[in-house]
């Protein structure tokens, strides 16, 4: 019964952190985004205290349920082990795996140098980011959202073209700016690594790698419930062992390392002799009298928390079905040229400081918190923020207004960051902050050449912050109208980056917009 509820919690949580990714309506957020907030780096990086007492005491008491029902990785490599299990012959099946001593020396050393490396990122962004790379929901952030959203969206304009051809608006088509280039191939790599680790050895990865787990694991050492040996009704048949994924059970010695337990009850669903239970953390010996009293209040007590933990994912995930039946409308298809003109697609050149979004406060609050998970490159409407390929600044989040622009109306990856990377902001809030500032390049502007009475980037400023001023005295353009030049107000520019996007110069912009080491407030 325990290790069925765990799996149904594990679905649950796997299921609905994947929705947050690859959900491109928003109306995933409000139910299913205490979720991602509820991982436990993330709960670090955002000083979330609820959320890091909450999972420090689950491990204190329970062991590390936190590795098998709330770590999507975790849960993904319980996959993999799955269907590790078909390479091998029916008969072999249940018996994979034997105990193995604790690898200390690897284990410790990655954690110090991840910690080292956190720590340097204090001073140096690149540092932290690097080490994102072997944080689990980081890792499972970018392989939902470089290597199963794309998926999802092929999916959906496939549904999408079928739903036209019979004059339906039910779905409507989207584009994926994220799953290709440098991110699409560090999710890939993650993804093999992890998942052939976990495809033949287990949770190997979660108990030598993986931080989180060894950090967890110190906790859980002295946590208060675990699986133990009933010792009078132990035969020594090693059942219990060999489906022990975690190498953790010592049957010899009738010994469970619990820092590498991550309580998933294989063990206990495997015995035949009821010899492998979970309950407070003692091996019960075969001269003590059996106490059946206190063993089914146990059992009550575990199986009404697990029952409420399962009523309240239950709930989120009506929750999220509801939200995302009703927000399915359909979206106009950008245009900018009128249909007249083929667009050359524009490759502006990087900022010279990175542009990160409103609600970041600043670029070294961004890089201090943000964990390059890719959920607000995911959640973005606009199409703006993508992962920078900087060796500095690798896989995290910046803006391009290649594809799109900052719209004033929306705050989605305000409200989706679960590092506290990107801080909550409200439209209104969103209206006053500065996070960049354009810059006109005379030698390239339409009108400022005389070619055109262009004047876009002044009509299309959200914030007014860019006038067309005559220069030149009498000359003229082409069009026979005085030579007028974009000038821009920078105590009213909000580097929304709309003027970049929509310039009609191409392939680079003759506005372009560069980041704010601090963000500012306007007006």
């Amino acid at each position: 019964m325990l290790k069925k509820l765990r799996v149904v919690l594990a679905v649950i949580f796997i299921v609905c952190l994947t929705a947050l990714f690859v959900d491109f309506t928003g109306s995933a957020i409000d139910p299913l985004g205490w979720m991602a907030k509820a991982q436990f780096w993330p709960a670090v990086l955002s000083f979330n205290i609820i959320s890091l007492v909450l999972l420090i005491l689950l491990t204190f008491v329970a062991g590390r349920i936190y590795c098998s029902v709330i770590c999507p990785l975790g849960v993904m490599q319980d996959a993999f082990n799955r269907f590790g299990a078909l390479r091998v012959r029916k008969a072999a099946r249940k018996f994979r795996f034997a105990y193995q001593p604790e690898k200390k020396l690897v284990r410790y050393i990655v954690f110090v140098i991840f910690a080292i490396g956190m720590i340097a990122g204090a001073f140096w962004a690149g540092a932290r980011v690097w080490m994102a790379l072997i944080e689990p929901y980081s890792m499972y952030g970018r392989i939902a959202a470089d290597v199963v959203k794309p998926v999802y969206d092929a999916g959906n304009n496939v549904l999408a073209g079928i739903a036209e051809i019979n004059d339906s608006t039910l779905f409507y088509r989207v584009t994926s700016v994220v799953g290709s280039g440098p991110a699409m191939w560090v999710a890939l790599i993650s993804l093999f690594i992890v998942g052939a680790t976990a495809f033949v050895a287990g949770r190997a990865w979660c108990n030598t790698i993986c931080p989180v787990g060894t950090l967890l694991g110190v906790i859980s050492r002295f946590s208060i419930f675990g699986v133990r040996f009933d010792e009078s009704k132990c035969t020594g048949c090693r059942k219990c062992e060999r489906n022990c994924k975690a190498k953790c059970i010592d049957v010899k010695n009738r010994k469970v390392d619990y820092s590498r337990c991550v309580t998933c009850f294989n063990c206990t669903e495997s015995c035949s002799f009821g010899a492998m239970t979970y309950g407070i953390r003692r091996n019960i010996q075969a001269t003590e009298p059996a106490e059946p009293a206190k063993a089914s209040c146990d059992d009550a007590s575990r199986r009404g928390f697990m029952t409420g933990l399962a009523a309240i994912a239950t709930a989120s995930v009506a929750k999220a079905a509801d939200a995302l039946t009703d927000s399915i409308k359909p979206r106009e298809e950008k245009t900018t040229d009128g249909g007249f003109a083929d667009i050359t697609p524009k490759h502006n050149p990087e900022p010279e400081q990175p542009i990160v979004p409103p609600g970041a406060i600043s670029w070294r609050n961004f890089a201090t918190h943000c964990t390059a998970c890719q959920l607000c490159v995911s959640a973005c409407p606009n199409e703006v923020l993508k992962p920078s390929t900087s060796l500095d600044t690798f896989m995290m989040p910046q803006m391009d207004f290649d594809l799109g622009y900052c719209r004033p109306e929306c705050v989605r990856c305000s409200e989706v960051c679960p590092a506290g990377a990107i801080r909550p902001i409200t439209v209104a809030d969103k209206s006053d902050i500065s996070v960049g500032m354009a810059r006109v390049y005379m030698h390239s502007c339409l009108a400022a050449q005389g070619e055109a009475a262009c004047g876009i980037c002044a009509r299309h400023c959200p914030s007014h912050a860019i006038t067309m001023m005559p220069f030149g005295g009498d000359r003229v353009g082409n069009d026979g109208l005085p030579l007028r030049r974009p000038v821009v107000d920078e105590s009213r520019c909000l580097g929304c980056g709309a003027c970049e996007n929509l310039c009609p110069v191409s392939p680079v912009s003759a506005i372009r917009v560069d980041g704010r080491d601090a963000h500012t407030t306007i007006g």
